[in-house]
């Protein structure tokens, strides 16, 4: 903001006109990477897992976000305060725009802290596809300019909405699994540089082929993203492997970057800035009313309906608040800004720069206070998608790859450091965030004495029907057979460690303790329990299934 003000008091216009927005330069060069590397670096365990959720939040809170600021920023222009003159439509486009959410700070703020992963999951996939269906929203409600509003013309805009999501989504499903099968049924795994550069290039074109057929090239790509981690990632070379996640993370980080100087730089930059202070506030209100207005019935919704299922809510009242305080503004916003016409267009852009910088330094800036006021957890551990010690194996190598089978332990340990998290989701098997450093398989299996490890659930339908048909025709035979292997392995152990805690159980049950000190083995939470004492009390302790031992005779 410094430079954008120091460019602005400066003498020529030379400079000023090499930092002005671009939005092809936005668009198409910037927004890509960092969409790509968020569908390939995905969660995706948590994603699926949630993903009802996140789907509801994404499009029908984006819906009811957008409909409120419109009709709230429609009421105020029709008193004409500050000269401001906007009609319905640009009104709602307005609040299309607006309904973008960006919460690069609070999702990074999330990242080092480890948030409880469920209410991360929902933040980042609704961020996700928020920002896909804002700019699918806006670009529909553009092509009916100068129309009339009739019902026809509504229900006609619903389908074409619905039909651009869709039918983008099936785009970047399709390139995920096209380059997929190239990985499987080609040897470029002995050249991991071209190996890498077709996956860059080839989720690059379903981007541009997905905008080149009016489709929603931002959803094209993060589905991409997302079918390319989870089948075309496992026939990589080790090689390949490595070198597209530093490439993605590294084009994400500079993209975002340069959009935040960007941002701060045209904030004061800009040559055809209005500001009008009035309305700049009063939209932060109507911004603020809407995501209240966008959460918390949902959640009520989502809620009711876990509860009608016998499952614990999935949003308590504390992760409402923090979705309604994770709704920053960010580029997509300013940049689909550059896209509005009428009388007011200068105030409304500049009033959308205005908000975006101001919801990321109020609401950004006050991320980790808010987590420790709300009482959100902190310091979940979850287990990395893939392992930090990929060099002791090359599952894309049939000749170098890990043979494994039920006599082998060792070598079965071994590939345990890769892709335990998407075993767990393969197999249908839920895991529970800890706190702790024991983030282990074993350690999430075995669960604590005295709380018997529940049975496999049965997984869902997608996950079998994946495991049964698209994982053998998508990867590589040896793939298969690990994964199989590793999921049979786990299975045995999680019995074996269940029988092993009942008998435990069933050993302590027995006990006998001394009759004089009347006193009782049982399994409540840990407590202090003391005998008639004549001056002196000797103090056992107990826990769920355990004795932790007897303290020395205290006086009182």
């Amino acid at each position: 903001m410094i430079v954008g003000l120091v460019i602005k008091l400066a003498p020529g216009t030379i400079i000023q006109d090499m930092m002005k927005f671009k939005e092809g330069l936005f668009f198409n060069l910037l927004l890509p990477p960092i969409i790509l590397n968020s569908g390939y670096e995905l969660k995706r365990r948590n994603f699926f897992w949630n993903f009802g959720t996140i789907l509801i939040f994404a499009m029908l809170g984006t819906l009811i976000a957008a409909v409120v600021t419109g009709v709230c920023t429609f009421l105020y222009a029709y008193l004409h305060p500050e000269g401001i003159h906007i009609s319905f439509l640009d009104s709602m486009i307005f609040g299309s725009i607006l309904s973008a959410t960006d919460p690069v700070t609070i999702l990074a703020i999330f990242n080092q802290l480890n948030v409880d992963p469920q209410l991360f999951s929902i933040i980042s996939g609704e961020s996700l596809l928020n920002d896909a269906v804002a700019i699918v929203l806006s670009d529909t409600l553009r092509k009916f300019r100068g129309q009339d509003l009739h019902i026809s013309n509504i229900l006609k805009g619903i389908g074409l909405f619905m039909g651009v999501f869709w039918a983008s989504t099936f785009i970047g499903v399709l390139y995920g699994v096209l380059v997929a099968l190239i990985l499987k049924h080609s040897q470029l795994y002995r050249f991991p540089h071209i190996e890498t550069s077709i996956v860059l290039l080839m989720a690059y074109s379903s981007y541009f082929f997905s905008n080149a057929t009016q489709m929603s090239g931002i959803v094209t790509l993060l589905f991409t993203g997302i079918i390319l981690k989870h089948y075309a990632y496992d026939n990589l070379s080790l090689k390949s492997k490595r070198a597209t996640k530093s490439v993605f993370q590294i084009l994400s980080q500079l993209s975002e970057n340069f959009i935040f100087i960007y941002l701060g730089i045209n904030l004061f930059a800009q040559d055809d800035l209005e500001y009008k202070p009035l309305f700049i506030l009063v939209t932060l209100g109507f911004i603020s009313i809407a995501r209240y207005a966008s959460v918390t019935p949902l959640s009520a919704i989502i809620n009711a309906v876990c509860r009608a299922l016998g499952k614990p809510e999935q949003l308590p009242y504390n992760h409402q608040m923090m979705l309604f305080w994770a709704g920053l503004r960010g580029a997509v916003a300013f940049a689909l800004a550059s896209g509005i016409t009428g009388d007011s267009a200068p105030a409304m852009r500049t009033t959308i720069l205005a908000v975006v910088v101001l919801t990321v330094l109020l609401f950004g800036g006050t991320t980790s206070r808010m987590l420790q006021v709300l009482g959100i957890r902190t310091g979940v551990i979850e287990p990395e998608e893939t392992s930090e010690n990929e060099e002791e194996e090359d599952s894309a190598y049939p000749s170098n790859s890990i043979q494994l089978n039920n006599d082998s332990q060792d070598n079965l340990l071994t590939a345990l450091d890769a892709d335990e998290d998407d075993l767990l989701l393969e197999t249908g098997q839920s895991q529970r965030p800890i706190d702790g450093p024991d983030v282990s398989i074993g350690g999430l299996l075995s669960g604590p004495l005295g709380e018997p490890i529940l049975g496999d659930r049965p997984p869902h339908w997608f996950v079998s029907f994946d495991d049964k048909w698209l994982k053998p025709f998508l990867t590589k035979r040896h793939i298969q057979e690990r994964n199989m292997t590793l999921a049979e392995y786990w299975r045995d152990k999680r019995r074996t460690m269940e029988r092993s805690n009942r008998k435990m159980l069933a050993g302590i049950r027995n006990l006998n303790l001394d009759e004089n000190n009347n006193e009782q083995m049982n399994l409540k939470p840990v407590k202090k329990k003391s005998t008639p004492s004549t001056g002196t009390s000797s103090r056992a302790i107990y826990g769920a299934g355990r004795v932790f031992g007897r303290s020395p005779s205290l006086q009182e």
